[in-house]
């Protein structure tokens, strides 16, 4: 098992400027960085790549989606989003990558009410461009996880029930489900019954405090969630992911109005600790 960080921890946006945190992140103890990438073609790909290799770490490719990007949304964000995640899919070879995670489905933050025909529509819009993007990331050899997000972040995919119907709708085996503790402590009834009803279609893991400060010290009913996680067999990454007050821009969008924790470093070492012990005590 890997346990690893989420670029998001100190920085809004992963460009060829923050490549300092792949190393900042290993001496932290991360076993796997998750670069969190807006604008993946002002990425020098081969610099990561190198950096990487040198550091010695993999790493996963987190996919944002602002309100300019939404697979159900106009025909111009439709449009954007397709380029966007064709961008990320190129990417995702060229620096080692064989994942790539997000709520792909829509921008964060939309939210409304719909009638059932009205959501099947959506659902049938964005299955048919997913469709188009695991085509290419079967390709690349590249998996696309969907993460769902709470009710106050997203109308569309809140539970892992949810997530599974889009899956099955699209039928690729390069799309899974990008679990997070955080939104799954609000949605689901029973996170560890969740994760073992959705089994196989589990394919990353973010451990996120209730609270988001330091997974541990918070209400996320952990040995149960590691238990489930190795009832199906989990063979994917956990990774904490938590935003930094000190980032406006991410600190707004992650409605973060509070300290939740010293620092970054100690957030990454108590909670990797914590989250290693918990692994191998189930």
């Amino acid at each position: 098992m890997r346990f690893g960080l989420n670029t998001f921890l100190t920085q809004a946006n992963f460009g060829d400027t923050e490549m300092h945190l792949i190393s900042e992140y290993a001496s932290w103890g991360a076993d796997i960085i998750e670069l969190a990438i807006n604008e993946p073609q002002a990425v020098d790909a081969s610099l990561v790549a190198k950096t990487l290799k040198e550091v010695g770490i993999p790493a996963h490719l987190c996919a944002m989606f602002p309100p300019h990007r939404d697979l159900r949304g106009s025909e111009e964000e439709q449009k954007a989003t397709l380029e966007y995640m064709t961008d990320m899919i190129e990417l995702a070879p060229k620096v080692g990558a064989r994942m790539i995670l997000g709520p792909m489905y829509s921008s964060v933050g939309r939210c409304a009410h719909h009638s059932e025909e009205e959501r099947d529509e959506q659902f049938a819009l964005v299955a048919k461009h997913m469709k188009t993007l695991c085509s290419l990331a079967e390709e690349r050899g590249v998996t696309l996880a969907i993460e769902p997000l709470n009710r106050f972040e997203t109308d569309m995919i809140n539970t892992l029930d949810q997530a599974t119907r889009l899956i099955e709708m699209v039928a690729s085996p390069n799309l899974k489900i990008h679990v997070d503790t955080f939104h799954m402590n609000i949605e689901e009834a029973d996170s560890a019954q969740s994760i073992r009803k959705a089994g196989d279609l589990v394919g990353h893991f973010h451990a996120s405090a209730s609270h988001r400060g330091i997974p541990g010290k918070d209400q996320v009913h952990w040995k149960s969630i590691m238990k489930a996680l190795k009832d199906i067999d989990y063979g994917g990454d956990i990774v904490i992911e938590s935003f930094s007050m000190d980032n406006e821009i991410i600190a707004r969008a992650a409605a973060i109005w509070i300290p939740r924790y010293d620092s970054a470093e100690k957030l990454a070492r108590e909670g990797l600790a914590f989250l290693r012990k918990q692994w191998s005590e189930v």
